[in-house]
């Protein structure tokens, strides 16, 4: 089996590192569009907005998670 390359778990964290807040704000911005659309106003497309939220979202969570980012660097030993 052949170890992961630094580069690519630094990536793969950092994607994650940068979708999780990217889809918390656009959770955000979903929800005040249809709390103004149920005032009566006029906010624009709030579905596909909160849609696309929630796969940022699980993406984020599923790229940190898949690249170890809570153990660091995968097959370096503890550090004494």
């Amino acid at each position: 089996m052949r170890p992961t390359s630094p580069w690519r778990w630094y990536l793969k964290a950092q994607a994650g590192v940068l979708l999780l807040p990217v889809g918390l704000c656009l959770f955000g911005e979903a929800v005040s569009r249809r709390v103004v659309q149920l005032m009566g106003g006029q906010a624009g497309e709030w579905f596909w907005t909160g849609t696309f939220s929630l796969i940022c979202i699980n993406a984020g969570i599923g790229l940190m998670i898949d690249s170890g980012l809570t153990k660091g660097f995968p097959g370096r030993g503890p550090r004494a």
